[in-house]
């Protein structure tokens, strides 16, 4: 049985008080992808997912592609449960680990201690699981003292390294990930790289948007191809021809 699966899923996003004028500079602030859709009373329509369908087993490891507005982190969202489809069904067995939105369950005004369980918290775990995890994290992270200050003093990298280490550190059934890796300054990227490579191989399924066709295909043994919200390509990674941007074979799942 499949620990992911999605069916026909469809997501929109209405963008109200829209002149014509500004439509440029709207769009360009809002983070998703798929094709604009032309409405009444000042409303655009951002079709950012237009009929997903796909399913991933146990070991798995899938490559999102597709240029930028595609709706490569659009598709990540929904799968982390950060935004429900307009339409569609998606299933997920199993507990997920984000490293998309570094603003899920960061409250600025609470220390790096607390932060910690409420993130632990939204990613399923228990008070008890997470507070045993802590110590492991604080080292890790090289946050030491500030762990129990408040976020708002911590620099960008940070917060960053704080994330990452939950994302981390309570070993995910299925990882998430925007990007190979955004874990702040480059004193912390070895350290990280590490990690991450001991949670690529204890994680039953990996979900990665990339731009690099070099780190997916020795990554991933899956691909989905993404053009404008719409699903080009799901299979195998050996049956897609990144040269000529097509299938191998004109038959394809």
């Amino acid at each position: 049985m499949s620990l992911i699966e999605l069916t026909g899923v469809n997501l929109t996003y209405r963008i109200y008080s829209v002149r014509a004028q500004s439509l440029r500079n709207a769009i360009a602030n809002v983070a998703v992808g798929g094709r604009l859709l032309k409405s009444g009373n000042d409303i655009v329509h951002v079709n950012a997912l237009n009929g997903i369908n796909f399913s991933l087993n146990e070991g798995d490891r899938l490559g999102i592609i597709g240029h930028n507005g595609a709706g490569k982190t659009t598709l990540l969202k929904v799968l982390a449960r950060v935004y429900e489809p307009d339409t569609g069904h998606v299933r997920i067995d199993g507990r997920v680990s984000s490293m998309i939105d570094v603003s899920l369950g960061v409250d600025y005004e609470l220390t790096g201690r607390e932060n910690l369980i409420n993130m632990g918290r939204i990613r399923g775990y228990s008070t008890k699981q997470i507070l045993q995890k802590i110590p492991e994290i604080v080292e890790f992270t090289d946050l030491g003292q500030f762990i129990d200050l408040p976020i708002k003093t911590y620099s960008a990298g940070m917060v960053t390294r704080l994330i990452f280490g939950v994302a981390t550190s309570l070993e995910p059934d299925i990882l998430l990930m925007d990007e190979w890796i955004g874990a702040g300054d480059k004193f912390f990227v070895e350290k990280a790289t590490n990690r991450l490579n001991e949670v690529l191989n204890k994680s039953r399924i990996i979900v990665l948007a990339t731009h690099s066709w070099s780190l997916m295909s020795s990554l991933c043994n899956k691909v989905l191809v993404l053009n404008a919200g719409r699903q080009v390509f799901f299979g195998d990674i050996a049956d897609w021809d990144e040269a000529n941007n097509e299938p191998r074979s004109k038959a394809f799942g």
